[in-house]
């Protein structure tokens, strides 16, 4: 019998190491988590601020003394920092038990009592970039879709845009018209919450997957025709377009999908899954204090040619958010290596000392330095000479991949218009994914707005961060 008592005393212990230690963030983060409220009385809430140190959320006071809560940028962080009334969401929700506690000295806590004020919370420190944010924002205009800038070597996120957008300083007076059914889901986040076809950005993974399969895999070639027909299903390349004779390289730049359902054609499906499930799909994903939507990828080992065919450039039943591409993505330009994206980059008191940091982590490697080389040249290819060479200039390099991804959803038919790439190739610099709603091909809506966003960083990176240096050949900065 003592035995038991020590058993169900030891159990006891772990599960209260397991629950106060481990599972203390997500527990504190809850937005059903009411114990936060007892200490509003006492505690005001701490300030929201880009990584330029931009107050992005503050509280304030009006001149009857009540308090209230503001939002300088608008509409322009909106999804990122969220809102505070009629519930949270966004980061007013994940950090609300950090803005609600406070780390000053406990001689100024007793000071502030004293003197019948409350005291300052702590300010969370986001990594976004207020001028990439910015140029992000005015980029995707009157499109509804997102836009997701990461930095390649470290996965913090610069810059993350979703529209249709809200006013989080105005979600009282206009809840009913942004819940309405008619409203377009305007507090959704699109960039980590909504789920798309990938169109031909997929490519990246059949061309990994054929890669893998098939080791001479650089001697490759197909002549489209501009279309491509197995049994009872046929499925053209964009437009119509016969692209005769490609490899690899050129069906990847040409996105040509003839080619590519050839390739899903000869793939084995197991291994084709299993490499999805890899990078993410039908899988959690390593991303904190945001909402987001798991990607789905649901191919079958028995599934019909058609189903493969459509499989392989990015349709049939696969769905990603632009969130997710970001990170396959930023495998590639680091060499295989899939960064866990995030977006505080560290809390700190009302008096500037640090309270806690967050540090780049390698959520796993996905593919080796090899494959990654070999993807890097098929995606600068296709800045150079294929889908996206609108993106060619003399000042910063670029690698990517477009994508038009035709959707049904039984009551609208269209086409979403993709772009996921990255920057300074030789030394990846900026990972950007831009999502365009019914935005056409690729390169007629996704390319010109990543075109305008990297423009607006690099040409006027001297006025944001001191002096750099350009390179002719396009390669760096």
């Amino acid at each position: 019998m003592t035995w038991v008592f020590i058993s169900m005393f030891l159990i006891l212990c772990g599960y209260l190491v397991y629950f106060n230690v481990f599972k203390a963030e997500e527990i504190n983060t809850n937005v059903y988590n009411t114990k936060q409220n007892d200490r509003k009385g006492d505690i005001q809430r701490g300030q929201i601020l880009s990584a330029d140190g931009e107050i992005l959320a503050a509280t304030t006071y009006d001149a009857e003394g009540t308090e209230q809560r503001v939002y300088p940028y608008g509409r322009i962080f909106s999804h990122v920092v969220g809102y505070y009334v009629n519930g949270k969401s966004g980061i007013e929700a994940k950090c609300d038990y950090d803005l609600t506690d406070s780390h000053i000295s406990f001689l100024d806590q007793l000071e502030a009592a004293a003197k019948g004020q409350k005291v300052p919370g702590d300010n969370v420190y986001l990594t976004l970039d207020t001028n990439l944010q910015q140029a992000a924002y005015n980029a995707l205009g009157a499109y509804n879709g997102a836009v997701v800038i990461m930095e390649a070597s470290t996965g913090k996120i610069l810059a993350m845009v979703s529209k249709p957008d809200f006013d989080p300083g105005s979600i009282a007076e206009n809840w009913e018209i942004l819940t309405a059914d008619d409203a377009g889901s305007p507090l959704l986040n699109r960039a980590t919450q909504g789920l798309y076809p990938p169109g031909s950005t997929f490519k990246i993974l059949t061309t990994l997957a054929f890669m893998r399969q098939n080791p001479g895999y650089q001697d490759y070639v197909y002549d489209c025709v501009g279309y491509i027909s197995k049994e009872d299903a046929t499925i053209t390349c964009y437009n119509g377009e016969a692209h005769g004779w490609e490899d690899l390289k050129s069906s990847f730049a040409h996105s040509c999908n003839s080619s590519f359902c050839n390739i899903g054609l000869e793939l084995d499906n197991q291994n084709f899954i299993a490499l999805c499930n890899d990078f993410g799909f039908n899988n959690s994903l390593p991303i904190s204090y945001l909402e987001y939507s798991r990607s789905q990828f649901n191919l079958k080992s028995n599934s019909s040619y058609g189903e493969e065919m459509a499989t392989a450039i990015g349709q049939g039943e696969t769905l990603v958010s632009p969130m997710h591409m970001a990170m396959i993505v930023s495998a590639v330009a680091n060499g295989g290596n899939m960064m866990a994206p995030y977006v505080i980059d560290h809390i700190q008191t009302a008096q500037g000392e640090a309270v806690k940091e967050t540090t780049p982590n390698i959520y796993k490697q996905v593919m080796s330095a090899d494959e990654a080389g070999v993807l890097t040249e098929y995606m600068r290819e296709t800045v150079l000479s294929g889908t996206a060479k609108m993106l060619y200039n003399d000042t910063y390099s670029c690698a990517g991949k477009t994508g038009s991804a035709e959707y049904d959803n039984g009551q609208w038919q269209g086409t979403h218009s993709w772009f996921v790439g990255f920057t300074n190739v030789d030394n990846p610099d900026l990972v950007i994914s831009v999502l365009v709603e019914d935005g056409g091909s690729g390169s007629s809506a996704a390319v010109p707005i990543a075109k305008q966003i990297l423009d607006s960083y690099y040409y006027n990176y001297d006025n944001y961060y001191g002096q750099s240096t350009y390179y002719s050949d396009g390669y760096g900065y």
